[in-house]
């Protein structure tokens, strides 16, 4: 087949997804462009695999960089934004200057959210309006690695994030709704459901 050809095959699954109530996301539909390009190419398929960019810190540089997100996040802002700040003001970046000095821009760029999903006990992203992640059906039935009933995950879109505040403790519950237009109501989202949420 031609690449144009190719495309054209692809652009029809992507409609028959939205038609059939789960689209992919842009992200995803780029992925698979890149594929069939790396393909037409004649590069090897395992190459297509990327590594997380998280995995190229050492644990000392891992650790400072996860502390500076969470801080930025606790202050609402966005640390990769502030980063980008920083760097365009030529301001020094304090414990993650590093960032800049040893692996630049392009580094920073391709870290998404899901690369998070290996350190989640890091609690490192607060979830926002708009996001895009997985859950696991084990929020709303009973499952177990080796039973019936295996685990699944279905994409959602957080469309509120909430606050609970109960005496000196909080916790955060999220409503999230799916392809299908159902929503759902997750609570604890970082307490005791972190487990059963993951970043797409």
């Amino acid at each position: 087949m031609k690449p144009d050809e190719i495309e054209a095959v692809l652009q029809t699954a992507f409609n028959r997804c939205e038609i059939a109530n789960c689209p992919l996301t842009d992200m995803q539909k780029q992925i698979l462009l890149q594929i069939v390009e790396q393909i037409q190419g004649n590069s090897h398929p395992e190459v297509l695999v990327q590594a997380n960019p998280l995995d190229e810190l050492t644990p000392q540089e891992l650790q400072a960089f996860l502390r500076y997100i969470k801080a930025q996040e606790e202050q609402n802002l966005s640390w990769k934004a502030q980063l980008l700040n920083d760097w365009l003001r030529e301001n020094d970046s304090g414990d993650v200057q590093f960032i800049r000095d040893r692996y630049g821009l392009q580094w920073l760029n391709r870290i998404q959210p899901y690369h998070f999903n290996q350190y989640s006990s890091e609690n490192t992203l607060n979830l926002k309006v708009g996001d895009r992640i997985e859950v696991c059906n084990a929020l709303w039935e009973w499952v177990q690695d080796d039973g019936p009933c295996p685990r699944e995950w279905f994409p959602c879109i957080v469309i509120q994030v909430d606050e609970v505040q109960n005496g000196n403790k909080s916790c955060a519950n999220c409503i999230v709704r799916f392809n299908n237009g159902a929503e759902y109501e997750i609570q604890g989202i970082y307490e005791w459901n972190r487990y059963n949420w993951r970043w797409i």
